[in-house]
């Protein structure tokens, strides 16, 4: 157990200004805390979780560095938005599978802003060839599935979230018993933490212990697109 918290406060006073202050001339007031209290924290957190993560699967990586690593930037990508603010106010890291980034396979995530921290385990809307594999696989293993979903120690720690198709997937049958699931778009779980939890010295522990809860259900969609576990 890490002897200090990764994460205070002072990231989420920092991020919380900042959406109230969403422009280049406050930022770069500010810069100076947001490498300190939000940058460096996540560096340092990423870096702490490889061995951990490690444990959950060899295959999933913890990359701390800041470009093509497992950190999203702050940076927001405005080319095709109506909402030309230049900074997200949030801060996020995204573990994913050895193979690489643009691999469409499942991974692990962590969100940070006031009044909203979130783990997600899963894949968000993969392409129509990574979604059909996983479809196929749930049809083919109706059975693990459930026993996944179901299972008490997922339920009480996890909800599945994401939209829906309205209608069947081609060539499944309305009536099926896991219809529901084979609608879904996206294959995420997610459970909640409060800012308090992201602050305390074990938290690192308890994000690891909330994926270890989230391995089988990672386990199967990884190894659905033909990814080792």
């Amino acid at each position: 157990m890490t002897n200090s918290a990764h994460f205070t406060p002072a990231l989420f006073e920092f991020l919380s200004e900042l959406a109230d202050n969403n422009n280049r001339e406050w930022f770069q007031d500010n810069k100076a805390r947001y490498e300190r209290d939000v940058r460096d924290a996540l560096v340092h957190f990423v870096a702490d979780f490889g061995d951990k993560l490690h444990k959950i699967s060899p295959h999933m990586v913890a990359d701390p560095r800041l470009s093509g690593g497992s950190i999203f930037r702050i940076y927001r990508d405005v080319r095709f938005s109506k909402d030309k603010s230049p900074y997200k106010t949030n801060a996020g890291m995204h573990f994913r599978h050895e193979v690489g980034r643009e691999v469409h396979g499942p991974g692990l995530y962590l969100h940070l802003q006031p009044g909203m921290v979130f783990s997600g385990a899963g894949i968000w809307r993969p392409n129509s060839a990574t979604v059909g594999k996983i479809r196929g696989s749930i049809v083919a293993n109706p059975e693990r599935w459930r026993s996944i979903v179901n299972e008490d120690g997922f339920t009480s720690v996890y909800t599945l979230e994401g939209e829906s198709l309205k209608r069947p997937p081609r060539g499944i049958d309305a009536d099926h018993p896991l219809i529901d699931h084979l609608k879904l778009k996206s294959f995420v779980a997610t459970t909640r933490f409060t800012e308090e939890d992201a602050c305390a010295p074990d938290f690192i522990e308890a994000y690891a212990d909330a994926c270890a809860v989230a391995a089988p259900f990672s386990e199967f969609l990884t190894k659905s697109v033909g990814l080792d576990w």
